[in-house]
């Protein structure tokens, strides 16, 4: 199935062995993983790139859970493409929005009176990973089967319309440290051998535990653009940098370095010339998964830097305050990231916490069978 800018194969739990032990060889034998000399997975259903190479295990809720309101319980897999990582540490907004959907067409919960409403199904799930709750909202036919086909939508990096799915991630704050702010602070000061000036950086742990760095900070000692760009010379000298920095702040953060998938690394500029003014454009990001400049923006990331944009103090909050053109908008913060723009909203509580972090996606079916792997 597609979800957002992902693709992943969706399983259900009861296909798996009942000893997690064994998953880790099945789910690299899916994806066609590892392909050290190619990184194409061409043994396998994955296409190349992170965002490609996705794994959703699906199955009821536990029964604490479901007296809890939860209708469908997920685990999500990231899977390495040129190695054998198995990552099981964070979560995948774009597949997230597919899990209610996917909950429909199985069986695993039904239509009802309690999640329908105006033509419109509202399915909870929980994420094992992140141990979150995630609500998401779709339109339905009377038989109560998902309609992802309602031209009512556009994803940036997707062609065409497609139905509107509500993706809201509930009280998604410490998603992974149990605490919005891992560090304590809206922003720290990172010294990184090779570079003369320390880098200022916001940790933040919202749907996925991610760190914000000023592009102009960079900008000073690396070749930013030309790594945007996609030139192997810039990239030779911007990835280990950036990578030395994501593994510091990860240690600061209390989490695994070595793991790729958590905590995510992202670039942030202000709004830059008269297309962003048009556009109503609060933030540009570029954003790295697995290593990787990625091709649009993973949407907990996204997610993320909408609730960081609310947080006083953050890189975030300072480019977007004072409000430019998009902060007439309302609650939505408008990101423009490499594949277009995207909207996403925050709501907080009096007392600082976040209640909901909400953004729009798009889904499709595309086969349902046998996999060898």
């Amino acid at each position: 199935m597609r979800g957002g800018t992902s693709k992943g194969i969706f399983l259900r739990r009861s296909s798996l062995p009942e000893d997690r032990s064994q998953w880790n060889g099945i789910f690299l034998g899916i994806m066609g993983s590892p392909d050290p000399m190619h990184g194409r997975q061409l043994n396998g259903m994955g296409g190349g790139i992170s965002s490609l190479s996705k794994i959703c295990v699906v199955g009821p809720p536990s029964p604490d859970k479901l007296v809890d309101g939860v209708h469908v319980e997920y685990t999500f897999v990231q899977v390495g493409i040129r190695d054998a990582s198995i990552d099981y540490s964070g979560n995948c907004g774009n597949l997230s929005s597919m899990i209610g959907v996917y909950a429909l067409d199985e069986g695993i919960c039904k239509a009802s009176s309690d999640t329908v409403r105006d033509g419109r199904a509202t399915i909870r799930s929980f994420n094992t990973n992140t141990q979150k709750v995630i609500d998401t909202t779709f339109p339905v036919s009377d038989q109560g089967v998902a309609n992802l086909d309602v031209p009512e939508a556009t994803v940036a990096g997707v062609p065409g319309k497609a139905s509107e799915i509500i993706l809201d991630f509930v009280e998604p704050g410490g998603a992974r440290t149990s605490r919005l702010l891992p560090t304590g602070s809206p922003s720290d000061a990172i010294d990184i051998p090779g570079l003369a000036n320390s880098v200022r950086v916001s940790c933040v742990d919202a749907t996925n535990p991610t760190i914000f760095v000023r592009q102009s900070d960079l900008e000073k000692a690396l070749p930013v653009n030309e790594y945007y760009n996609q030139s192997p010379a810039a990239e030779q000298t911007v990835s280990p940098v950036l990578e030395s920095l994501r593994q510091t702040c990860a240690v600061r953060m209390g989490l695994d370095p070595v793991a790729q998938a958590q905590p995510k690394i992202a670039l942030l500029a202000p709004p830059a010339g008269t297309a962003d003014v048009d556009q109503g454009v609060d933030i540009a990001i570029h954003a790295l998964s697995m290593g990787v400049l990625h091709k649009a923006v993973p949407m907990t990331v996204g997610l993320c830097l909408g609730v960081a944009a609310k947080i006083p103090g953050t890189i975030a909050w300072d480019i977007v305050h004072p409000p430019h053109t998009g902060a007439k908008r309302g609650v939505l913060t408008r990101i423009r990231h490499p594949g277009g723009y995207v909207d996403v909203g925050a709501e907080f509580g009096g007392d600082g916490s976040v209640l909901s972090a909400k953004v729009v996606r798009t889904g499709r079916r595309l086969m349902r069978g046998v996999v060898w792997w």
